[in-house]
């Protein structure tokens, strides 16, 4: 069976997809060791290590046209593998065959085709037995719990408080929070968040951009979810909205959606970040002040 991001459990119970409950019960279990953020921004090596790891595995990405679900899935291995395991310095080589291991485990888990000789034409070469034993250290390490709980399986439970119910809004607003959520795997800061928190806040970011008439309902209806630690999804939201701005993610502005007349569409759809709760609400305020103040169009 292959291994589904969105229901990564499914397997494990009878073949019975998972409920969002186990998700949330069981997600702190497929997380970097708590210490590990600290650690990586105190230390110099570790923090350049991972930076230059993020590069390599990035550049294969575009070379050998990988799957996008593959990279989020390599460096989740390889982030779980470094908070808990000490990597040596001077030692080159142990980036290449780490990432090259991290890849192939998680094309193996996506039952995907992926050929390790593309990532060898330079450098150093690795013998496919030096490579199952780097494999061997990461499962071992990871404690073979590699169907790993991720951002993307808590996507459908936060689209689902929306209120948007014509399926091609919905499926804009799932693409732009994936690509948020994708974006936001490389910086280390969000290392620190749960997967439901990540993708509660890119959903929460997905809709400040393109449909800002009903942010202030999927705000509130995040908020007040159980499972959501409202303080921390904001802080988590704030940094992304950091993200996508020093990103220049309003070139988003420009691109086309299959969305002519989308709710406030985002070519007319401006933003300059928030900084907590009332700049948050002062801006949704002004927002629909604007729209009541404008002259009457077309329905």
């Amino acid at each position: 069976m292959e291994f589904d991001l969105a229901d990564p459990l499914t397997s494990l119970n009878g073949h019975q997809p998972c409920t969002f409950s186990e998700l949330f019960a069981f997600e702190s279990e497929h997380l970097p060791l708590s210490n590990h953020l600290c650690l990586s921004n105190t230390r110099d090596f570790s923090f350049s290590f991972r930076c230059e790891a993020i590069s390599l595995i990035l550049q294969v990405k575009f070379t050998c046209k990988l799957d996008p679900f593959i990279v989020y899935l390599a460096i989740s291995y390889m982030d779980r593998f470094l908070s808990k395991q000490e990597i040596p310095q001077g030692k080159p080589w142990v980036l290449k065959l780490l990432l090259i291991s991290c890849l192939s485990l998680a094309s193996k888990m996506k039952d995907a085709p992926f050929s390790i000789s593309d990532l060898q034409k330079e450098d150093f070469i690795f013998e496919a037995q030096s490579i199952n034993k780097m494999e061997l250290l990461i499962l071992d390490a990871l404690k073979w719990r590699m169907r790993s709980i991720t951002p993307f399986c808590f996507l459908h439970f936060f689209l689902s408080l929306s209120d948007l119910k014509d399926l091609p809004f919905q499926q804009a607003l799932k693409h732009r929070a994936s690509e948020i959520i994708f974006n936001a795997h490389t910086d280390i800061k969000f290392l620190e968040f749960k997967p439901s928190t990540v993708a509660a806040s890119a959903v929460m970011t997905a809709c400040y951009e393109l449909f800002p008439p009903i942010f202030s309902s999927m705000r509130s209806a995040i908020s007040s979810c159980r499972y959501v630690d409202e303080g921390v999804m904001l802080k988590c939201f704030n940094l992304m909205q950091e993200m996508v701005e020093m990103e220049g993610y309003e070139s988003m502005c420009n691109r086309s959606f299959p969305l002519a007349d989308t709710p406030g569409s985002v070519l007319d759809w401006q933003h300059t970040g928030i900084e907590d709760e009332n700049t948050l609400i002062t801006t949704q305020e002004k927002q629909r002040n604007q729209k009541r103040e404008a002259p009457k169009g077309k329905n």
